[in-house]
């Protein structure tokens, strides 16, 4: 016997809204496809124009850059001329000044002899000799050797190295104390 609930009308319209599900459904597919390809074109063209925006800017970046790593170089070269410029000018007012000062005491030695007494006139004699040959030791002396010398003396007399640098700040910081 014929199952009652199943009519042969029913069999061939479920086939056919089957059908129709089906033909629905894979037009749906296709418009998700290209609204898939629609959004990936979109996107790449999209990132073609921030890319080249990117690459734009960086071109900018890297001559701003350039520029600027350049000009930088030039004054630090500036700089650094004046600098040892200014150390050499230094330097030699440092030795016109000893040598000065060296004369006062060896003019002036021969009065400490009489006031005080000949073995500090000789002290003054020995200190103003000193103070020439450090002004002669200075003018004859580069910049560079006078840093090496320097770094020398701090390598063998750390000690002494650190009292005189505290003595001389010192001094400073009581000099522009008193400026104030």
């Amino acid at each position: 016997m014929a199952d009652p609930t199943t009519t042969p009308e029913t069999t061939s319209t479920a086939g056919a809204g089957g059908e129709a599900a089906k033909s629905h459904f894979a037009k749906a597919m296709e418009e998700a496809k290209a609204g898939a390809r629609a959004l990936r074109d979109e996107a790449q063209v999209r990132a073609d124009t921030y890319r080249a925006k990117y690459d734009e800017k960086r071109g900018e970046y890297r001559a701003k850059y350039e520029e600027t790593k350049g000009e930088a170089k030039v004054r630090g070269d500036e700089a650094k001329e004046r600098a040892a410029y200014y150390a050499n000018e230094g330097k030699t007012r440092a030795s016109a000044g000893l040598s000065s000062l060296a004369r006062t005491i060896e003019d002036n030695a021969a009065m400490i002899d009489e006031k005080v007494g000949p073995k500090y006139g000789d002290y003054a004699r020995n200190a103003a000799r000193s103070m020439n040959d450090t002004a002669g030791y200075l003018n004859e002396r580069e910049l560079e050797q006078l840093g090496e010398d320097a770094m020398d003396f701090v390598r063998r007399n750390p000690g002494l190295s650190v009292g005189i640098a505290a003595v001389g700040g010192f001094m400073l910081a009581r000099m522009f104390k008193g400026s104030d």
